[in-house]
């Protein structure tokens, strides 16, 4: 819901300002709602409704995490924002029932986290946040925003006083530096990913396509290319840097590291081995569904059955080191193969960069608080184990982050399964009490030879009395 701004003043401020409305601040806002006797909080966003990735809801792409690991399940089943009641508003329990589907559609996904929006009070679309402060007079954090109209122009401008902060603003397109001059020329056929299904018809009509990425996205946008060209003709590239389209890990034991215990294992490891650690573990996040790659090969051997090759080149340990265009229409891609230490040039007509994504850059909104952050020695911010900015003792709020923290908490931190739990996490260490009891353990794996039990964490400043929601 759009809803009224908020207006508070200094002497009745928020308990909590939320900084964008994706599915972790919605899932964080859901459970604040559930909170006895409720918490005065306000969530911004700058988008006029809520949409997750909508460029890449391809038809028949599910989810990589089950149904429960929806905005509130795996912290409160009982929760009237839950998917299952969802589908009960819906009057489609017992088809889901039927179905027998652990891996929801993601459009279905976009579509339940759509209903909780709508209906969910607190949550102020076309609010874009323009900075937020510490105002040590007050001892409150000062959150500026500029209302955006319909078309996205600023109509009015407001101040939130609030006591803490949770910074959700997501990811942003990564598109890499060889590549930016094509993907920001207007009318060059080169798109992320993340685009994907406003130009479908556009590629679909393109002679020859290239995929750049070896992820899951590429592998979606690939056999969605596939299926649709004609056979003998299909004129698909899919080039990608990693040494082979490999499968995700999905193991039942891999798992266990979206596990809280093994977030809490990687926090507690020295900065030195957390930053060696994250590449090495690619596969965890980065890989490719393992149905995905079956369905890839299906459609790739059906194309053989009467006699044959598909005009289809897969080939991954590629690097693009230069691009360009061809006349008006073209793209040249210049390739080195890492292994072979060789290079040739593809033109293409159109490319799609399944390239990934990456955190958003907040300097600027933050300016404010620069004086009062703590930096690591990559100049990171630090960030504790209840997901808290690390600040300066004279601020007594906090400054939360949720899908920031990857290089403090690991591969987790984007990963929906983790949702429910870092908000019901936040949400304790904010009130200083235990609105949501969570579990001390969840892993059979013991990822160091001492067991990190769950922490008991105090609200940094004072301790909350719950407000009434705006």
């Amino acid at each position: 819901m759009t809803g009224s701004t908020p207006q508070r003043d200094p002497d009745h401020p928020h308990d909590l300002v939320g900084v964008g409305i994706g599915p972790f601040n919605l899932s964080l806002a859901a459970l604040a709602h559930g909170i006895p006797g409720g918490l005065a909080t306000a969530f911004y966003e700058q988008h006029p409704a809520f949409h997750w990735h909508p460029g890449l809801l391809i038809d028949g792409a599910t989810l990589q995490v089950p149904f429960l690991a929806d905005l509130v399940t795996l912290a409160d089943p009982a929760s009237p924002w839950s998917f299952l009641n969802y589908l009960r508003t819906r009057d489609r329990l017992f088809p889901f029932y039927f179905a027998e589907k652990f891996h929801i559609q993601r459009a279905e996904y976009d579509a339940y986290c759509r209903w909780v929006s709508g209906r969910l009070p607190g949550l102020h679309f076309g609010h874009q946040v323009d900075a937020v402060r510490w105002n040590p007079e007050r001892a409150l954090f000062e959150v500026d925003y500029t209302q955006l109209d319909t078309d996205g122009e600023a109509e009015a401008l407001g101040r939130a006083y609030t006591r803490n902060v949770v910074l959700g603003v997501g990811t942003e397109p990564y598109v890499p530096e060889p590549l930016k001059p094509l993907a920001d020329a207007p009318g060059v056929p080169v798109i992320h990913s993340a685009d994907y299904l406003d130009h479908r018809e556009m590629l679909l009509a393109a002679e020859h396509v290239t995929v750049i990425g070896s992820g899951q996205s590429g592998a979606e946008v690939f056999l969605d290319l596939l299926r649709a060209r004609p056979a003998g003709a299909e004129k698909i590239h899919w080039l990608a840097r990693t040494e082979a389209f490999a499968p995700m890990e999905y193991s039942k034991l891999g798992l266990e590291h979206f596990t809280p215990d093994y977030t809490r294992y990687f926090h507690a490891l020295p900065e030195r081995v957390r930053g060696e650690l994250l590449p090495r573990q690619w596969q965890l996040h980065k890989g490719i569904d393992a149905d995905t790659i079956a369905a890839i090969h299906d459609e790739l051997y059906r194309r053989t059955l009467h006699g044959g090759w598909p005009d289809a080149v897969l080939t991954p340990g590629v690097q693009i080191r230069t691009a360009g265009r061809v006349a008006t229409t073209k793209v040249e891609l210049h390739l080195e193969h890492i292994q072979q230490a060789t290079r040739s040039r593809l033109t293409t007509d159109a490319v799609v960069l399944a390239t990934g994504y990456r955190e958003r850059p907040v300097d600027r909104m933050l300016a404010g608080l620069d004086p009062y952050l703590r930096h690591d020695s990559a100049n990171r911010p630090r960030i504790d184990d209840a997901f808290r900015l690390v600040l300066d003792e004279s601020v007594t709020g906090s400054v939360y982050v949720q899908n920031a923290e990857k290089h403090t908490h690991g591969v987790g931190a984007p990963d929906l399964g983790l949702a429910a739990w870092r908000s019901a996490t936040i949400l304790n260490s904010l009130t200083g009490k235990e609105p949501y009891p969570l579990p001390c353990r969840t892993a059979f794996t013991s990822f160091g030879l001492e067991r990190r039990e769950a922490p008991r964490i105090p609200a940094q400043g004072q301790v909350l009395t719950p407000l009434t929601q705006s």
